[in-house]
């Protein structure tokens, strides 16, 4: 998927549809996991794994997304240079 959509030089904001908005809001519960498991894996009551798992797992909901959203023609939002705006990834 990665592979497929055009590179990340700037923040982009969420949204790209229904499909895309979920898949962000997973990436958001699984990012809110990962925060509450670092305690538990410094206080050695957890498995580091389990961290990098999230973290992994959190990449693959922000990918998805983005593919979702170029697979049904929204444009990413793009923040943080100095073309700020709507940015198309056809895929």
């Amino acid at each position: 998927m990665d592979a497929q959509l055009p590179p990340l030089t700037v923040f982009i904001l969420p949204g790209g549809g229904a499909p895309a908005a979920a898949l962000h809001m997973s990436r958001a519960v699984c990012r809110r996991s990962e925060r509450c498991v670092v305690p538990l894996v410094e206080a050695g009551d957890c498995p580091a794994e389990v961290g990098v798992y999230l973290n992994r797992l959190s990449d693959y909901f922000f990918v998805a997304a983005r593919y979702a959203a170029a697979s049904a023609g929204h444009a990413e939002e793009r923040r943080g240079d100095d073309k700020a705006g709507p940015a198309t990834g056809q895929v």
